[in-house]
């Protein structure tokens, strides 16, 4: 089933599914890759005064705006410090105050997160290009940086599906809008 692509920010993420025949990293890559297109489509046509509102008393840092921000930087922390090693410093899931501070995200527009969140997604899969599946990560101070690339890759497709799903409740709460892809 072919579907549109996404393209923004210089890069196109595909809506399109896997292959049902191919090798794991196409799959594996092909699969996330569909779920990270589906962030954007999710958000298209939001009105502005929707990018910011909280629909749920419970949680009110779950926004679209906030979510799209949350979902850029773990990716970040996944294959850029986790995986290769890199500083944690500008990444602000890892600050103690306020917490989640990479939800809030209130005077940032929602389409500068998420142009911001598919660069991050097209580096995030130079990493995976460049390193085996079997790879372990680097960073010393973390335990997870122990898993390799393949149980990140896995982790990262259910992190984001997990979150497709709550950016379909929050926008259906929004404004009606709904649609599985």
């Amino acid at each position: 089933m072919e579907l549109t692509a996404i393209a923004s920010a210089g890069m196109t993420i595909s809506r399109e599914r896997p292959p049902f025949v191919a090798d794991e990293r196409t799959q594996l890559v092909g699969w996330l890759d569909m779920q990270r297109a589906l962030v954007r489509y999710k958000c298209e046509g939001l009105a502005e005064a929707d990018e910011h509102r909280s629909v749920l008393s419970t949680s009110p840092l779950m926004t679209m705006a906030g979510l799209v921000s949350h979902m850029r930087w773990t990716e970040h922390c996944w294959f850029n410090v986790l995986f290769l090693g890199e500083s944690f410093e500008g990444n602000p899931q890892f600050q103690e105050e306020p917490e989640d501070a990479d939800m809030r995200v209130d005077d940032a527009p929602l389409a500068k997160l998420l142009d911001e969140f598919e660069q991050q997604c097209a580096q995030s899969n130079e990493i995976i290009a460049a390193h085996s599946l079997d790879e372990t990560g680097k960073h010393p101070d973390f335990g997870s940086a122990q898993a390799t690339l393949r149980w990140i890759l896995l982790h990262m497709l259910e992190e984001t599906a997990r979150h497709i799903g709550h950016l379909d409740t929050i926008r259906e709460l929004l404004d009606g809008e709904k649609g599985y892809y």
